[in-house]
């Protein structure tokens, strides 16, 4: 008589094969690149970012004028027509927009409207001469094309003559040499370079970064 055996059930797949996501495998374990921890990562994004925020623009320090000593006193014996632009810079600070140096002033924005003035009526001669026509259409586009690059040099005088008008009657008010924004001396060094400016430099150049930064 045989005894009956008890049939046993086939072992679950759980218990068959250990689990693939319980232990990844040796060669995917030497591919994986371990996470960076939370604390670090937050602490290098923080510390890349104050990196790139704590340089600010700034502002070039403006260039001091050298001052002649040995000239200081000469605009007291010259005519402003006879002043050249060293004896003005080396006159003292407190003479700064006396009434030399606003004749001074006066004289080179008058020299600087006849000079565009001037150029205005050789642009008009030079584009009544050329009114022939050129039968080779490369030379015929050489000549247009001088023609639109004088005509910008010439818009570009056309508004700098409204601000040699300007400055002009800022002188007749007495407030030539003074910057719009802070009231203070632009300085005869910046004037010399640029007699219609109406900002000192650190006001320009404040403007300027605000242009860059804002693009207003």
């Amino acid at each position: 008589m045989t005894t009956p055996t008890t049939p046993t059930s086939p072992p679950s797949s759980t218990e068959a094969a250990p689990t693939r996501s319980g232990r990844p495998s040796s060669r995917l374990s030497q591919v994986t690149v371990p996470s960076m921890p939370q604390s670090v990562a937050s602490t290098a994004a923080k510390s890349s970012f104050v990196q790139v925020t704590s340089n600010p623009l700034v502002p070039p320090p403006p260039l001091a004028v050298k001052k002649d000593p040995k000239l200081a006193n000469n605009w007291k014996t010259k005519t402003p027509e006879e002043l050249t632009d060293a004896e003005v810079i080396a006159m003292p600070d407190s003479e700064y927009m006396n009434d030399k140096q606003m004749a001074f002033f006066r004289l080179k924005l008058q020299a600087l409207k006849r000079g565009i003035l001037e150029n205005a009526g050789e642009t008009t001669e030079h584009l009544r001469e050329d009114t022939v026509v050129v039968p080779d259409p490369a030379d015929r586009a050489t000549i247009e094309e001088e023609h639109a690059l004088e005509l910008r040099t010439r818009d570009r005088e056309r508004k700098l003559l409204k601000k040699i008008e300007q400055s002009i009657q800022r002188i007749d008010a007495g407030d030539y040499g003074y910057c719009d924004e802070t009231g203070e001396p632009i300085g005869v060094g910046r004037l010399l370079a640029r007699p219609t400016a109406t900002l000192s430099l650190e006001a320009q150049q404040r403007r300027e970064l605000k242009q860059k930064m804002f693009g207003d």
